[in-house]
């Protein structure tokens, strides 16, 4: 429950905004997070694909009840601020009161990662350190989430969400080979710039609450016609190319992921291909 009396502040990179970090950001009025990850910056060769991009992130954040969001990049700069700064700049404000921070247990910040919540006590700040969600007996965490979505286990990921995973991209027009072998497809960008790559496969999905299945990666089996990067491809079993919800070349379209079906193969033939996706297509739970 958020208190009325006293500012409160979540502070953290809540990727994913998954069940832990929405305990968080239930009680705070205004959240400080980073657009990119502070290891983009510190070590970028260990920085690791995002589950969301910033857009996603500050809508889901907003989704949360929170009034004032504060996303900034992580720079060199903040990398070498001390942590008293950093807390003064970015958490204070230069309020006459100091505000509740709220945050996770391994949150840290300023040079070093030295600033921690016994500092922030220690210059004024009221701190509530939220305890670590649990699912199935593990600690949620975003790397987890990140691990799962990486080996197609779809059914985790949304549990530790505590949502559908989903991705929202542009549609692009294809090459129609899907139209020529009877499964027609809306085609939509993957997000660029290090966004968690599912694992490829096959998966089923909705689409404005719409079942469907959807292939991401490159669709081996077509040979030269292959994509070059990994595509979202998505079918709409029983629908005409009239009436899927998402015909409009160029539109925005948010996918929603239910479950793993298999893994992307290449087929010997196109006809065998049209077989497994005829399977796949009658394999979807349309309850």
């Amino acid at each position: 429950m958020r208190d009325a009396a006293v500012e409160s502040v979540a502070v953290g990179f809540f990727d994913g905004v998954h069940i832990g970090h929405r305990a968080i950001l239930s009680r705070a009025k205004r959240v400080f997070t980073f657009r990119n990850h502070p290891l983009s910056i510190l070590k970028p060769s260990k920085a690791p694909n995002l589950i969301m991009t910033p857009e996603a992130k500050l809508k889901a954040i907003y989704d949360c009840g929170v009034e004032e969001v504060e996303m900034v990049d992580f720079t060199s700069e903040i990398a070498a601020m001390a942590p008293e700064d950093f807390a003064e700049k970015f958490l204070a404000r230069s309020s006459p009161a100091k505000p509740l921070i709220i945050s996770g247990e391994n949150w840290r910040f300023g040079a070093g990662g030295r600033g921690d919540h016994e500092l922030l006590r220690s210059m004024g700040f009221s701190v509530s350190v939220e305890p670590y969600a649990m699912y199935d007996g593990k600690v949620v965490s975003s790397s987890r989430i990140r691990r799962s979505l990486a080996a197609g286990e779809i059914d985790l990921a949304n549990a530790m969400l505590g949502r559908q995973y989903s991705i929202s991209g542009k549609t692009f027009r294809g090459k129609r080979v899907g139209s020529l072998i009877g499964f027609p497809t809306v085609n939509v960008s993957l997000p660029e710039g290090g966004f968690t790559p599912l694992q490829f496969g096959v998966y089923e999905v909705s689409v404005s609450s719409v079942r469907a299945i959807a292939n991401v990666g490159v669709a081996p089996t077509l040979g030269e016609k292959s994509w070059n990067e990994p595509v979202l491809e998505v079918h709409f079993p029983g629908l005409s190319e009239e009436e899927i919800p998402c015909s409009n070349e160029g539109g925005e379209v948010e996918v929603s992921f239910a479950r793993f079906i298999r893994p992307e193969c290449k087929f010997a033939s196109i006809e065998e291909l049209k077989r497994r996706i005829a399977a796949d297509c009658a394999s979807i739970n349309y309850a």
